[in-house]
């Protein structure tokens, strides 16, 4: 069942900000898109909401034993955050999947009892076993095909990495779980593996991020739980219209984190095709699409995208991308502030990713080189965030601008850097 189906969505907002003058032949157009689903938007019925909270229980979340501990009280923390009659189920990960509560496997409400009981069953949880993530998948992918239509969460907590499947089989099951539901991940400790989790979290909409002590569990478990709450929409989709003869270079979320949508097309008729955007609640995220359009002679305009966001086949919001021609070079060669700025929040994602993979080669010029451009991009960005976290790996002098690796770098500082580089400092609309 279509999420157009169940419910009908208004306020939501679609802005278009570029500089849509080209030179005479240039046929590339950048164009940030802006979606805001406001504080006032209405849903004429609300949701079914499913959570699925897996708690890693191999073997190795024993040591140290505030790290299992820290699990517990982190699960038991989410399920305190559930808006009642939300439907929720706990799952122990090991090289299977096994329902916690309720025990046989199938969500129930949340409710004072339910909570309690919940409770119970997380407190007397052993931790024994391996670790295939894959099988995780399935078992909650299962779940979300019994709630057609539903905002089915997961929170996926692991500690190691994914040791008793092949990375084909944690491939497959990803793939086959994308556009089922959404999962944020999170590892506790430093041995498991960031680009495991981000795969898992990038194809099923969600975030990634390292919760080194144990402790801070609860807070982030809690607070992911508050942010699944506030999403009031399954899905919704950027629905791209092209003239005949162009072609679309890429379309990529820039804002809240850089993640690349291109590949994930799904065509919608005619020269038209959909990229799905997942859940959304009150809040704002900014997209950057290319379009290469035919040149056209000075003084000709052209529509080179229509873009528009669609719950199900309902079109909520709708903006257009114009291509004009001009022999005037101070309109045409004019970068608007937004692209530009958008750019080099993902040349910054991709030069901490380069430097951190040639650091851990053992290429320390290329890791120096890669690093410090990346501190340079995040200062000159405003970036505080990643470059806070740069500091911990390079150090560069202010006055020579030279950049050096630090030589003792803790490595749940490196994982940082790595699970929370593709966060992105926003920038308002131009002018």
């Amino acid at each position: 069942m279509s999420t157009a189906e169940q419910q009908s969505i208004s306020g939501i907002a679609v802005d278009v900000d570029h500089n849509p003058y080209l030179g005479e032949g240039n046929g590339t157009v950048d164009a940030i898109i802006s979606v805001a689903v406001g504080s006032e938007t209405v849903a004429d019925k609300l949701p079914e909401r499913v959570e699925a909270i897996i708690i890693d229980c191999s073997t190795s979340m024993r040591s140290p034993r505030d790290k299992f501990d820290g699990a517990k009280r982190a699960t038991k923390a989410a399920v305190g955050e559930m808006v009642d009659g939300t439907f929720f189920t706990i799952i122990a990960g090991s090289e299977e999947a096994q329902a916690v509560y309720p025990e046989d496997g199938q969500p129930t409400r949340a409710s004072e009892a339910t909570r309690a009981a919940a409770a119970h069953a997380v407190d007397s949880l052993q931790a024994n076993g391996g670790t295939a993530i894959g099988t995780w998948l399935a078992h909650v992918r299962r779940i979300a095909e019994q709630h057609p239509g539903s905002l089915t969460h997961a929170i996926l907590l692991t500690d190691g990495k994914d040791e008793h499947e092949t990375p084909e089989k944690l491939g497959e099951e990803i793939g086959l779980s994308e556009g089922e539901f959404t999962c944020d991940c999170r590892g506790v400790g430093t041995d498991w593996r960031v680009e495991e989790l981000r795969a898992i979290s990038s194809a099923l909409l969600g975030t990634v991020d390292i919760v080194a002590d144990p402790a801070d569990l609860a807070d982030d478990f809690a607070a992911m739980m508050r942010a699944s709450m506030d999403k009031s929409i399954p899905e919704l989709t950027l629905r791209v219209w092209t003239p005949a003869g162009a072609t679309i270079a890429f379309v990529k979320q820039v804002a809240p984190s850089v993640q690349d949508l291109t590949q994930r097309r799904v065509d919608a008729g005619r020269q038209c095709g959909g990229y799905p955007l997942g859940a959304w609640g009150h809040e704002e995220r900014d997209y950057h699409l290319q379009v290469e359009v035919e040149p056209a002679a000075a003084g000709r305009e052209k529509l080179a995208a229509r873009v528009t966001v669609v719950a199900g086949d309902e079109v909520l919001g709708e903006g257009l991308v114009k291509a004009m021609w001009t022999t005037d070079t101070a309109l045409s060669t004019r970068i608007n502030s937004r692209v530009a700025h958008y750019t080099g929040q993902a040349e910054l994602a991709q030069a901490v990713a380069d430097g951190l993979a040639a650091r851990k080669n053992g290429d320390i010029a290329t890791a120096t080189a890669k690093l410090g451009r990346a501190m340079e991009l995040a200062k000159e960005s405003g970036n505080e965030g990643t470059a806070k976290l740069l500091a911990e790996v390079v150090e560069v002098d202010e006055h020579t601008g030279t950049a050096r690796l630090r030589r003792d770098v803790a490595a749940a500082d490196e994982m940082a850097l790595d699970a929370r580089s593709t966060r992105t400092a926003r920038v308002g609309k131009e002018g």
